[in-house]
């Protein structure tokens, strides 16, 4: 029989380090393990990227009589493994399982087993240019396992050795099981057996051959949230009574299509797709999560109502797959080709993709491979359009089941060729929040749908960061927890109503690592979560989800983190997935309100302290505010090292503003004169014929790109070409600037 041994335990530890034979400065360890959980979250982009070293002694005698394998679920991003000295394997790619066949290698009673790590910048291994720290570490178990001569087969990129596809037709279903395994013997034949999902054996065969099918009769469906029935199968190698090794795996048998019209189609019956994005990381743990981590996320995810989780940007652990299997979430699964395309990195992919369906073929959870995310931004070229056709023909040869997916981005054109090679397409869009407006959003999947209305399209980013700051006065890139709720608000609105969107995904459900970022008041991190890193605090736009999602009755007060407010009367919003709620202040009733969008707000006055409570029948919840005179400034952020903040900006009634919407200054005739010269800057000085088209810090200025920007203020505009184009602006050039624009009437409002 099989023997696995998980070998967590004992590790000895040296950072930057690439010697297998070396132990000066060695320091235990147990794994999961991540060297860059400090440093990977604290901001600067200085985080150690390199090599380190994990040794560990094996003792053979302990292991049994076989075939000798290393398992090990994940090492970023790049490894290589040693026993006594020798080079045995080397491995890139650091989100998935891989195998090593150490049999051979294991000379001695006592073996020296090394693996060097590697998680620096190369031009071969994805990703290498992203939003996200590239954590390094062996940050998941690792197994010894021992089967005998004869054995489902270890070798192929990580896979379980068992392959099982379900073909649902009316009530009853056909379950083809294969199976992969090194040369069978004479008297050697293979039992598979076939459980219910309360283990019940339904079906047992005993067979030399390598495929076989079942039939299910009232097959029982997988069904998502809904019901998410699994199904087992089992399969020994046996030589007369005697077990040699046995392999088993859950599946589940369900239908689905996705229709340009009517969105995803579960087993016959529309199922909007409504989710999130998930990272694997944590706070001061970075990749090495723990099984109670990944149930915490889960169950988080599964509080707010999710029906799909877009898992980004790589291949997650097993057991987090296995999770959604059990929960019906529905999911997309893809690889880390993202960002920026390496000629040099096709190989890469191609064994990443190859890892990515092979390891996760029998989990009935997932529905499209993803193929990249934002790889056009810098725009196409037939390399990376020739590297998509490989690795959506790959997809399609191997997995002839499910459909291949890809992440645009807003400045992608509609037409761009790339579009068409997978099977759905969805878009990275963060108007409202970088440029924009978040009533553009909407429309502008209208018109692709029009433009293309034969090819699914979805939302697979939107969101906007929120930290401890607020606001009565919520404006975009002020990173207050105001702003992102009504952000998702004004979202919410216009994506759940589209029901030809075949899926959106917030960007992110938890803030995450990400140390090249230094904005919003804390280095380090990507704040989009609805949940913060820590998982300590659901931001109030998690429970604006949780209304249209969630069938768990409840009643949410907002704001609950901004009690000191200066206005006389303030608005206080309620979130709930109930019909109606009533809003009391000291007891005293404010009214009851109806919201068919689950968004209910109330005027409250506002003297001293004031108590409230909303309630929902039986529901009910509590908060407090109190008015001050002067605001309270601990709850606005001051951006370090600007040389203007946007509260600090003298504004006149009817006049424009650095505060002013870049769309709304370069629609009056002044205003556009006025910034004839500026534009021409950022926009690389005026095209001449011949001479490439005008970009903006590197990207090429589209009519969705413009839009993007009219949608910036003006100082924010000037302040993110700072820092991606070097444009330096004092603080004398900004004033300057603002005293022109207040001479200059603002354009009515429509």
């Amino acid at each position: 029989m099989r023997k696995i041994i998980c070998i967590n335990e004992g590790w000895q530890f040296i950072k930057n380090c690439a010697d297998p034979k070396t132990t000066e400065g060695a320091e235990q360890v147990n794994l999961p393990h991540c060297w860059n959980a400090v440093d990977g979250q604290d901001g600067g982009n200085d985080y150690f990227r390199g090599s380190c070293l994990y040794t560990k002694t094996i003792r053979k005698s302990e292991l049994g009589e076989g075939q000798h394998y290393l398992e090990i679920r994940g090492a970023n991003s790049s490894a290589d493994v040693y026993v006594n000295g020798e080079l045995l394997c080397h491995h890139d790619g650091g989100y998935s399982t891989w195998r090593v066949n150490l049999t051979g290698a294991l000379t001695e009673e006592k073996n020296l087993l090394a693996i060097v790590v590697d998680n620096a910048a190369n031009e071969t291994v994805y990703p290498q240019m992203a939003d996200f720290t590239f954590y390094g570490g062996i940050y998941r178990d690792v197994y010894l396992i021992t089967v005998s001569d004869t054995h489902f087969d270890l070798d192929y990129y990580g896979a379980p050795g068992i392959k099982i596809t379900p073909n649902v037709d009316g009530k009853n279903a056909t379950v083809e099981v294969e199976v992969y395994t090194t040369q069978l013997k004479a008297g050697q034949q293979i039992v598979y057996t076939l459980y219910d999902q309360e283990e019940n054996e339904l079906q047992r065969l005993a067979s030399a051959d390598k495929k076989v099918t079942f039939e299910i009769k009232d097959v029982h469906l997988w069904h998502g949230r809904k019901d998410p029935y699994l199904y087992c199968c089992e399969a020994e190698l046996v030589e007369g009574d005697t077990v040699l090794d046995n392999v088993c795996s859950r599946f589940g048998c369900r239908t689905f299509k996705i229709d340009p019209d009517n969105g995803f189609i579960l087993n016959g019956e529309e199922y909007p797709l409504r989710g999130v994005s998930r990272h694997q990381d944590r706070w001061g743990v970075g990749n090495a999560l723990t099984k109670a981590h990944h149930e915490e996320d889960i169950d988080l995810i599964c509080e707010v109502g999710c029906t799909t989780i877009r898992l980004a940007h790589y291949q997650h652990d097993q057991y987090f797959y296995d999770l959604c299997d059990e929960k019906g979430l529905v999911i997309w699964a893809e690889i880390p080709y993202i960002s920026k395309h390496m000629p040099t990195g096709r190989a890469n992919t191609i064994s990443q993709m190859k890892e990515l369906v092979s390891q996760n073929y029998n989990h009935p959870s997932i529905v499209v491979w993803g193929l990249s995310n934002e790889i056009s931004i810098g725009g196409s070229d037939e390399d990376l359009l020739e590297n998509h056709r490989i690795l959506n023909d790959l997809c399609h040869e191997m997995d002839k089941t499910r459909l291949t997916t890809i992440a645009a981005v807003s400045m992608c054109k509609m037409d761009d060729p790339y579009l068409q090679i997978p099977d759905v397409v969805s878009y990275n869009h963060y108007f409202g929040w970088y440029g924009g407006d978040t009533s553009m959003n909407g429309p502008w999947f209208d018109k692709f749908h029009a433009m293309h209305p034969n090819i699914p399209i979805g939302c697979s980013e939107y969101g906007c960061e929120a930290l401890n700051w607020h606001t009565s006065d919520p404006r975009q890139g002020d990173y207050t927890e105001e702003y992102q709720a009504y952000y998702h608000e004004e979202l919410i609105r216009q994506l759940y109503t589209r029901k030809y969107m075949w899926a959106t995904h917030v960007w992110n459900m938890f803030d995450f690592g990400a140390d090249a970022r230094a904005e919003g008041g804390e280095n380090g991190q990507n704040h989009k979560g609805l949940v913060t890193f820590d998982r300590k605090y659901k931001k109030d736009s998690f429970y604006a989800y949780k209304a249209w999602l969630s069938d768990e009755p409840f009643v949410h007060l907002c704001g609950k983190r901004y009690i000191d407010r200066v206005e006389d009367v303030t608005k206080v919003t309620v979130y709930s997935n109930q019909k109606t709620v009533e809003l009391f202040a000291n007891g005293v009733s404010l009214g009851v309100k109806e919201a068919p969008d689950h968004f209910f707000y109330f005027d409250v006055p506002n003297a001293g302290e004031t108590k409230l409570t909303a309630v929902s029948g039986e529901l009910k919840d509590e908060s407090v505010i109190r008015k001050v005179d002067t605001f309270n400034e601990d709850y606005r952020l001051k951006e370090e090292g600007a040389i203007l903040n946007w509260f600090d900006i003298e504004e006149k009634p009817g006049r424009l503003s650095l505060n002013s919407k870049m769309g709304d200054v370069i629609s009056t005739f002044r205003g556009k004169l006025l910034f004839m010269k500026l534009m021409g800057k950022m926009l690389g000085g005026n095209k001449k014929k011949g001479e490439p088209k005008k970009k903006v810090a590197g990207f090429e200025v589209t009519p969705e790109m413009m839009s993007m920007m009219n949608g910036f203020t003006v100082l924010r505009l000037l302040t993110m070409a700072g820092g991606m184009m070097n444009m330096k602006f004092t603080k004398e050039d900004l004033l300057n600037l603002n005293k022109k624009l207040s001479r200059i009437r603002a354009p009515k409002k429509k």
